[in-house]
């Protein structure tokens, strides 16, 4: 069983700051700091320092070439990325002073993800195979319906949410994971019972996993709910927590640890992620 994660490869700049900026405002950053980062390369990075190989697809410019080496040197397996005349996308990230993010997204080389690369990449995974999607590159719809009809395991973060994730085929996702704003939009309710069961509802062939920070996680699928409690510890950055949730979820599963033993052992993780400032570089090993 192999794990592939199609997924955004971002540069984040990172401006410590006393608080957001507000509109009309200019305000001075404490520090500044660039790393990289996105969704997808951060859950690519998760999982192989969870002890997981890990395959990841998707696209940067020609001439980023550190990124190849950075991600080699976390374990990733980079055959399926290409490297392309697009900038690479990149990521403008405020960090307050209680640790809270506010992040701006240009999509760049993220949005170029082609046909005949989808087809390429997919000829090369089988049924029972593990896929991670997430909403930080174009054709997400497409590869879901493909790595379904392949029979691929489909994992999938709708994040950053849009209102296109309401038109893809969730239906055909085996576990959906998600934060509480995401679950507002995609439900249309706010409190968590209630979003959990709305989207329970539409989709009763997928498995869900709310994240809640601080407030632990929740699995539901098939009437069974599983509750974990976040790791207690003082946050200075949460860029990557949910990212490296994830990853530490999806790599335990794939080593046939039970629901509730991958939720602990991806929220020690997360919890230690937000002690770091960063994206990929803030994800622990504790394989």
């Amino acid at each position: 069983m192999k794990i592939l994660n199609f997924g955004s490869i971002n540069k984040d700049l990172v401006y410590n700051v006393e608080d957001f900026v507000k509109p009309g405002e200019t305000i001075s950053s404490r520090d500044y700091g660039l790393y990289l980062g996105g969704k997808g390369l951060n859950q690519s990075v998760a999982i192989s320092k969870s002890g997981s190989e890990v395959y990841h697809a998707g696209c940067i410019n020609k001439s980023d070439h550190s990124i190849i080496s950075d991600l080699k040197k976390w374990g990733v397996n980079t055959d399926y990325i290409n490297k392309i005349d697009e900038a690479t996308g990149h990521a403008i990230i405020q960090i307050n002073q209680d640790g809270e993010n506010s992040i701006i997204i240009h999509g760049g080389a993220n949005n170029c993800v082609e046909k005949d690369q989808i087809d390429m990449v997919l000829s090369n995974f089988n049924e029972g195979d593990y896929i991670l999607l997430q909403n930080e590159i174009n054709s997400v719809n497409e590869i879901i319906e493909k790595a379904h009809k392949k029979g691929l395991r489909i994992f999938f973060n709708p994040a950053p949410y849009s209102s296109a994730v309401n038109n893809y085929s969730i239906e055909k996702v085996n576990t959906l994971i998600y934060n509480e704003t995401e679950g507002q939009r995609l439900s249309g309710k706010k409190d968590y019972n209630q979003i959990i069961k709305t989207l329970s509802n539409k989709y009763p062939n997928t498995r869900q996993i709310l994240t809640l920070g601080e407030r632990g996680s929740i699995y539901s699928f098939d009437k069974n709910t599983i509750k974990v409690k976040a790791e207690s510890v003082k946050t200075i950055d949460s860029t990557a927590a949910g990212d490296t949730y994830i990853g530490y979820y999806i790599s335990s599963l794939s080593k046939k640890v039970s629901v509730k033993q991958s939720m602990k052992i991806a929220s020690q993780a997360a919890s230690i992620a937000t002690t770091i400032v960063g994206g990929a570089n803030s994800i622990p090993e504790i394989n």
